[in-house]
């Protein structure tokens, strides 16, 4: 395993994880998968502390098993173990952590070992009073010490032969550095000598009541031998608990590890899946200090990745097989999860380096071959073939891996293939099951770009790479010349392929925008449509009613019989009747011209050509024909410009809090813009945004806006209070 990991530069992130862990342990995690998928979210919505670092116990418990006495240090890190799941269980967790913490009873005999040790994981003297006894002696012994010693220095005969004042420890013992003669003055042990030929002494006083204190400790390791003792007795009888929870805590370890390190590098979570696809989008592999990042969509059974030399290509190989290693370990990686899609393989093998050296005595070529009897016959595993005629003539070798490869293919197989040679790509090009990706190189600054194109071969380009790193241009123009005309101009073609396909590509997506564009304009057309219906309709019931009014009044009038009430009646219904706002209507249509900016409803345009009464607008690339009569200028001067005051009022209802629950992602950026500045208007320096877990979307969409939003200084996940990892606390 380790191995594999160094050959996909993956070490210093194994490394780096491992640093997490409260001891060593496997990377496979023990259980179905989807369920540790599900308590890994559930423990990153809280704030753990992490376990202390617990000790290797297979052999205690194997001597437990043997009716064996533990020391006192090894109980202790069972006590830690016990501690550990007692935290976890005080612990708000979700269902899945809940249920199975729920089920782990801990013996109410071993739960109490627990309240033995301190902090610092010694013995509490409080458990017995001969402790408190035996620690208080010992601080006065070493009282007494100190004060012989003391007395010792100030001594008028012995002062001549101390070479300082100072009290020495060596070995542990406390001693005075004297010089020559000085066994007239002082009764004393030599213990060391010094490098300028003086005597380190032990006096006597001070050895006696060392020896006192040595006894002393004696008498508290035969205390802690009885506890010792009986708590054995107990791990005994209570062995199969110790195993089982022995073994549960480098399950929890193991999650709450991968918790902790996702947080610490900003890293999500994939579960790999029944099917065989790998689909990454954004991936950055671990090794890269400012990756480039890749998306790849691999649905066959062979990807095969030609092209320019030093342009990505064997780090493109190494990040699909990373992420496929990763996410079967349940480990986290940079990458959308959102957008990403993982299969499940039992087994990797990565054919990367030479393996010709002077120990093996085997050529490159054989050790190629020996590496791929090796995975002939197995299934469900994804291989990993780094410039795969290495070794060999290229033409031979693309006939014998074409055959080799086509036989693989009828298995369970995946792999990931890198070369520079085009031929084997020629020849299996036409397999359905086989994907082509071509690194791409930019001539006109004569350099990769790191950048990859789905569905054709690439040139190498090793004529350009050799001129960009200094050779000569004589020497790569006779190379040209005995490369062949025929060879470069399939090169020639090749590079033209690959420029149109770019070309194509690029048409494609603008085509889609506009589609997607003209989908908006049509929807903002309609409502806009069904909106001065609304009003229409709204304004002639109006209407109606109020022509009704007056009508009704007159009719009222002419019924009367007293001509006075007749003619103030008439003269009401008057009233009414001129009271009523007609429509206005437009005599003079709007003055427009070419160029002008004018808005549609909520639609926004350039006026492209006029007509009588219609005028062409294009919005965003997208032309309609509109009439004039609906148009509104957005661009009119101002009558007098010499100066302007602008005023900005803050907003009415300003929150520190939004919720973006339920919410699309583009409705949610756009409340959540309006909502920072609303905010940065009131003032506030610090805001809260909650968005939930859900999915990944969401939460995705809302931190890649707060990474490009100009007035967002820094952003952190929520503590469990301010809602965990479904909320974001944002400095402005």
């Amino acid at each position: 395993m380790e191995e594999l990991f160094e050959k996909l530069d993956l070490s210093e992130y194994l490394s780096a994880y491992n640093g997490f862990l409260a001891r060593p342990k496997p990377l496979f995690i023990s259980g179905d998968s989807r369920a540790n998928y599900e308590k890994i979210e559930e423990i990153s919505q809280l704030n753990l502390k992490s376990p202390k670092e617990v000790a290797n116990l297979d052999e205690a418990l194997m001597r437990i098993s043997k009716q064996a006495i533990l020391h006192i240090s090894e109980i202790y890190e069972f006590s830690k173990i016990i501690e550990y799941f007692n935290y976890l269980k005080s612990q708000n967790f979700g269902d899945k952590m809940r249920g199975y913490l729920d089920k782990i009873e801990i013996p109410s005999s071993i739960d109490k070992i627990c309240e033995y040790f301190d902090e610092n994981g010694e013995f509490k003297e409080s458990i017995d009073e001969r402790l408190i006894s035996i620690n208080e002696a010992y601080k006065n012994k070493k009282q007494q010490i100190d004060e012989s010693l003391k007395r010792l220095i100030y001594t008028k005969s012995i002062s001549p032969y101390l070479v300082d004042t100072q009290i020495h420890y060596v070995n542990s013992n406390e001693a005075l550095l004297v010089r020559g003669g000085f066994n007239h003055a002082l009764k004393g042990a030599v213990i060391a000598r010094s490098s300028s030929g003086y005597f380190y002494i032990l006096p006597d006083i001070v050895s006696k009541l060392k020896s006192e204190q040595s006894d002393l400790l004696d008498k508290k390791e035969e205390i802690l031998f009885e506890y010792a003792k009986a708590i054995s007795a107990i791990f005994n009888k209570n062995l199969p608990f110790l195993k089982f929870i022995n073994s549960a805590f480098d399950y929890v370890d193991s999650l709450i590890a991968r918790v902790n390190f996702a947080k610490s590098r900003d890293y999500s979570f994939i579960l790999a899946n029944s099917n065989k696809d790998i689909i990454l989008s954004e991936f950055a592999h671990p090794a890269l200090k400012n990756p480039k990042r890749v998306s790849v969509d691999f649905r066959g059974k062979i990807l095969l990745i030609t092209g320019v030399n030093a342009g990505g290509k064997s780090m493109l190989l190494k990040s699909i097989m990373s992420a496929a290693m990763l996410a079967k370990y349940l480990l986290p990686m940079s990458i959308n999860s959102a957008k990403s899609s993982i299969g499940s393989f039992k087994e990797f093998q990565a054919i990367i380096e030479d393996p010709q050296n002077s120990k093996n005595d085997i050529s490159t070529f054989a050790g190629r071959m020996l590496g791929f009897a090796k995975v002939l016959s197995k299934k469900q595993i994804l291989i990993g073939v780094d410039e795969i005629e290495l070794g060999t003539d290229f033409e031979e070798a693309a006939s014998l891996y074409s055959v080799l490869l086509q036989t693989m293919m009828k298995n369970d197989i995946k792999m990931v293939i890198t070369t520079h040679h085009k031929r084997l790509a020629m020849l299996l090009a036409k397999n359905s099951e086989v994907e082509l990706i071509a690194a791409l190189y930019d001539e006109t600054n004569s350099c990769p770009k790191y950048e990859f194109l789905k569905g054709i071969i690439g040139k190498s380009y090793a004529f350009e790479t050799a001129s960009r790193y200094g050779i000569p241009a004589n020497i790569v123009a006779s190379a040209k010349s005995a490369y062949g005309d025929d060879k470069e101009n399939l090169n020639e073609m090749i590079s033209k392929a690959i420029n149109l396909e770019l070309e194509l590509k690029l048409k494609l997506k603008s085509t889609e925008e506009k589609e997607l564009r003209l989908d908006e304009l049509l929807n903002e057309a309609k409502e806009a449509k069904i909106r001065a219906d609304e009003t229409l309709r709204a304004r002639l019931s109006s209407l109606e009613n109020e022509f009704y009014k007056a009508i009704n009044e007159a009719k009222r009038g002419i019924n009367l019989k007293d001509i006075k009430d007749k003619q103030r009646s008439l003269n009401s219904a008057n009233s009414i009747a001129k009271a009523i706002q007609k429509p206005e209507i437009i005599s003079q249509p709007l003055e427009l011209k070419v160029g002008d900016r004018v808005k549609y409803d909520k639609i926004k345009g350039v006026v492209l050509s006029l007509s009588k009464n219609h005028a062409i607008i294009d919005s965003n690339g997208v032309s309609f024909r509109v009439p004039i009569s609906l148009l509104k200028l957005t661009n009119q001067p101002l009558n007098n410009p010499k100066s302007v005051n602008i005023s900005l009022s803050s907003p009415k209802s300003a929150s520190v809090m939004i919720d973006l629950h339920g919410l699309r992602s583009d409705e949610a950026i756009y409340r959540l813009d309006k909502f920072i500045s609303d905010a940065l208007i009131a003032g506030f320096d610090e805001v809260l945004i909650k968005h939930g877990i859900g999915t990944g979307k969401l939460a995705y969409a809302v931190k890649e806006f707060l990474k490009s939003h100009p007035s967002v200084k820094a952003f952190r996940d929520g503590t469990p209070s301010e809602g965990g990892f479904g909320s974001k606390v944002v400095k402005l």
